[in-house]
């Protein structure tokens, strides 16, 4: 266990470059205290690592030091290769460069760890888009990518479900969601998203930006989904469903809506039950969602989504009559 946490502290040490004791400690998962007494024992050991003091302070290695890629357990060179997945890589024009790094990989791993690598890859592989859906392949996602990497600024023209807009922005990261690309991209001060496949125009500028060093963009986007989600489902409804009405909620809602419907506990005569169901922001689109669940749903309230559920009913009526 602790040659496994040495090698840990060495291999973040030479990602990062510094690192404190405290963010080595929860990285590793034991007190501080025994990060001091690991960094100790490198030292004893001839590992030229050392302490800067101050506010940007924290543990380095010497510059020019490097670990060999010699101490990798088979579960970890396994998930390596899961992230070499080969659809997102090609997508950003990254394919040829992710088969020769894992091919330079797979010549650094012991030889017993190589078949399972190999393994890894004949067994698994992901397919981002959702079902009944194709992935989209946006004309200028290599174009952001390389902006984004060299932290330029791009000038763009999009086209919002509004109206066509020319905007000047950083570009933060990208996000692959469902097959779809999304760009988190800064303009005055506020980061935005930015669906690529409606970049319609995009040309890279000379000029450079600095990239916020408090911004990460995992935290953004699951923040940034959640306020969308909520954006687009602000009101309830009260709902009437058959037993095999609860059942589909599981399959015709959004895992948004799904996870804050609130069903009773009791069955009326007919074995239906009372939920009350997130719901959008106005009666038809409320009403488009719980068409899904044809004769198996009955909306009590608000009176004006009951309305229009009926009057859409009606018209459908009248439509196959």
């Amino acid at each position: 266990m602790r040659a496994s946490r040495l090698l840990s502290i060495l291999t973040t040490l030479q990602a990062r470059g510094r690192a404190t004791a405290p963010e080595l400690a929860e990285a590793c998962e034991v007190s501080v205290r025994t990060i001091y007494r690991d960094i100790d024992a490198l030292a004893a050991a001839g590992i030229p690592v050392y302490a800067e003091r101050g506010a940007e302070g924290g543990f380095r290695l010497l510059d020019g030091y490097r670990v060999r890629l010699n101490g990798l357990s088979p579960t970890e060179a396994d998930a390596l290769f899961m992230a070499g997945l080969p659809g997102p890589a090609a997508a950003l024009g990254l394919d040829g460069a992710m088969n020769a790094a894992q091919a330079k990989l797979v010549a650094a791993l012991p030889a017993s760890l190589r078949p399972n690598a190999r393994r890894m890859q004949a067994r698994f592989h992901l397919d981002a888009p959702a079902w009944f859906g194709e992935a989209e392949e946006p004309q200028h996602l290599r174009t952001i990518a390389d902006a984004l990497l060299a932290d330029r600024v791009i000038d763009i023209r999009y086209q919002s479900w509004r109206a066509e807009k020319r905007r000047r922005i950083a570009p933060l990261g990208l996000v692959l969601k469902s097959g779809s690309w999304y760009l988190a991209g800064q303009i005055d001060g506020t980061v935005r998203t930015y669906r690529v496949a409606r970049i319609l125009d995009c040309s890279a500028r000379d000029e450079s930006f600095a990239r916020p060093s408090d911004f990460d963009l995992a935290a953004y986007w699951h923040a940034a989904t959640e306020r969308l989600e909520a954006e687009l489902h602000p009101n309830e409804a009260k709902v009437r469903l058959s037993p095999r009405g609860v059942r589909l909620l599981e399959v015709v809602s959004q895992p948004y809506v799904r996870a804050r419907t609130r069903i009773s506990e009791t069955a009326d005569a007919d074995g239906w039950r009372i939920a009350t169901i997130p719901i959008g922001m106005t009666a038809w689109h409320a009403a488009t969602e719980l068409l899904r669940f044809g004769p198996d749903a009955e909306v009590l309230e608000p009176a004006g989504l009951r309305d229009m559920m009926a009057e859409l009913a009606r018209a459908m009526a009248e439509r196959y009559r």
